[in-house]
Parts: structure tokens; C-alpha cells; sequence
């Protein structure tokens, strides 16, 4: 079979089948959970539920910190970051895979698969840097909680949170313009339900070890480095926690830190089954729902999580609603 290069700028790829040379312009086709057939609807009717709760926990979560100047502290600086974060990520992905899940078309264009994929690897490396950034604030607090507020200043919050977002961005332009700039041929079915690293080298016909290496050192970098972080943070943290002289005092200093475990442990339980193999082992079917818990499960779970363990936010939360009746009740009585 023969096959054609195609450029960015041509929106085009060639489809190669045996006995077949078809230029294609309308771009990939995102095959997703076409195999589930009528169960597609029941996976619709549940991410219809589930994609407004993730938006308004998130927004919710931003909007009590920002109204609240008790939550004007670096935890909660990042947690706004991290909440922003988190709507970004599921909506780069969810509003899409909604509309394929009702048609029988699920096709995405050659630029927007290439947007796609830059805008959720980028969030990604974001998140594991950002995530790292909170491990690090939390060292600060326990370990040294004397020079807190001297350490994480404003300008040095901004400056973590500036370098998450640059690293995210800058690495993942350059993967992504890299691996776009390959030819592709074959079918031009998309064995994922987005545009995802993995599935779309699978479309590549060149050779791709040059990229699967250079995706195997950005993640041994930009998610295993920051995951190594916030291990040793959280070893510093445990062996400050176990000198504290009162039970009480080790349950409170444990507890800031609890929250922030779990989404960690979430987020990296997911990314590093995924992300940290092969492009050899990757299997479509088992990846979806992988991927499908860190597209949309996480995001409705980090505010929750955050929420119930903590007695700021409850506290902050009583107090917005308290303001929010009694204005309510002033403008009743003027009226």
C-alpha cells in the first residue's frame, strides 16, 4: 500500500488500505465507546449528571475562596489553581465525547485533535507540577511553620504556580507540534474517545521510537519528578508529624495534609498506568475507563474531598450563607 504526508496546514492525511489510496480531509474519527452500542446512552445520561456537578463543585470552590479573605492563604491560592485547573481539563474533553456518544459520526478534525491533545497534555503536566507546589506549601506549614508566611510569600506562590503553568505549556508544545509534524496513514479511526498521546502514535506510519522516548523522559521528568517531590515532602512531613508531643497535635497537623494525599494518590493512580508504559502494552478498552475516571471522576471529586475534611471551608461556607440570608432579609425589610 502506498501512503501521503499531510501538513497541518492542509488539514489532510492519506488513508491507506489494501488496494485503496483515498485522500481524507474531514479529519480523525474518534471511535471511543462505539463498541458499547445502545449502552452508549446510559454512559451519555450518566456524564450528562456528573460533567454539570464537576463545573459547579469546581466554581463553587473558587468562589468561596476568593469571597472569603479567612481562605486568602497559599493552600487555598493553589486550591483556586487547581479547581480552574480541573474545569479546563474536563471540559477540553467531556462536551465533545457527550455529542459522540448521540452520533453516529464521531469525527474531529486534524487541527482540533492537534488542540486537543495540546491543551490535556499541557493541564496534565500542569496539575502534577501544581500538585507538587501544594506538597511543597504543606512541608512549609508543618516544618516550618515559624517561617511560614515569610517563605510562602506572594511572589513566591505566584512563582510556583507560573513555573507549573510554563512547563506544562512550553513541553507539551513542542511534543505535540513534534508529533503532528509525522506522517500519518492507515485508518483513520482513533482507537480513544479523544486525542490522547498514546492512541494517536498508534496512528503514526514512521517510526516513533524517537517520540516514545522522548515521552518516556517527559514523563519520568514532569510526572515522576514531581511525584518524587511530594514523597520526600510528605517523609519530611510524616517525621515532623511523629515528634509532635500530643496526640491532638499530630491528628490537626495530619489532617491540612489529608486532602491533598488523596488527590495525589488519584490523580497519579490513574497517569502513571497510562502514561509510564510502552506504547506496545497499550490496550484501547482498559484505557478508556482509565482515562474516563481522570477526564471526569477526579474533577467531581477534588472539591468534595477538600470540602468534607475541611473545617475552614465549612466554616467559610456557613458564613457566606449567613451573609447571602441577612442581605436577603435586609433588602426584604427596605422593600
Amino acid at each position: 500500500p502506498t501512503s501521503h504526508s499531510f501538513s497541518p496546514l492542509q488539514m489532510t492525511y492519506s488513508l491507506s488500505e489494501p488496494g485503496e489510496n483515498q485522500t481524507i480531509s474531514d479529519g480523525f474519527i474518534l471511535v471511543g465507546f462505539s463498541y458499547l452500542n445502545e449502552l452508549q446512552i446510559l454512559l451519555f445520561l450518566l456524564l450528562l449528571v456528573t460533567y454539570p456537578i464537576a463545573l459547579v463543585g469546581n466554581l463553587l470552590v473558587i468562589l468561596l475562596i476568593i469571597l472569603n479573605s479567612s481562605l486568602h492563604t497559599p493552600m487555598y491560592f493553589f486550591l483556586v489553581n487547581l479547581s480552574l485547573l480541573e474545569i479546563c481539563y474536563t471540559t477540553n474533553v467531556t462536551p465533545q465525547l457527550l455529542v459522540h456518544l448521540l452520533v453516529e459520526q464521531k469525527t474531529i478534525s486534524f487541527v482540533g485533535c492537534m488542540v486537543q491533545m495540546l491543551v490535556f497534555t499541557a493541564l496534565a503536566l500542569a496539575e502534577c507540577c501544581l500538585l507538587a507546589a501544594m506538597a511543597y506549601d504543606r512541608y512549609v506549614a508543618i516544618c516550618h511553620p515559624l517561617h511560614y508566611t515569610t517563605i510562602m510569600n506572594g511572589r513566591v506562590c505566584a512563582m510556583l504556580l507560573g513555573v507549573s503553568w510554563t512547563i506544562g505549556l512550553l513541553v507539551e508544545s513542542a511534543e505535540t507540534t513534534w508529533l503532528f509534524s509525522l506522517p500519518f496513514c492507515g485508518s483513520n479511526r482513533i482507537p480513544h474517545f479523544f486525542c490522547d498521546i498514546r492512541p494517536v502514535e498508534m496512528m503514526v506510519c514512521a517510526d516513533v521510537s524517537k517520540n516514545e522516548i522522548v515521552g518516556l523522559t517527559v514523563s519520568a521528568l514532569f510526572i515522576m519528578g514531581p511525584f518524587i517531590l511530594i514523597i520526600l515532602s510528605y517523609i519530611l512531613i510524616l517525621s515532623t508529624i511523629l515528634r509532635l508531643p500530643s496526640a491532638e497535635g499530630r491528628r490537626k497537623a495530619f489532617s491540612t495534609c489529608s486532602s491533598h494525599l488523596i488527590v495525589v494518590t488519584l490523580f497519579y493512580g490513574t497517569c502513571l498506568s497510562t502514561y509510564l508504559k510502552p506504547i506496545s502494552s497499550y490496550t484501547p478498552e482498559s484505557d478508556h475507563w482509565i482515562s474516563l475516571i481522570y477526564t471526569v471522576v477526579t474533577p467531581i471529586l477534588n472539591p468534595i474531598i477538600y470540602s468534607l475534611r475541611n473545617k475552614e471551608v465549612h466554616r467559610a461556607f456557613r458564613k457566606t450563607l449567613e451573609k447571602s440570608v441577612c442581605s436577603q432579609l435586609a433588602e426584604g425589610k427596605g422593600e
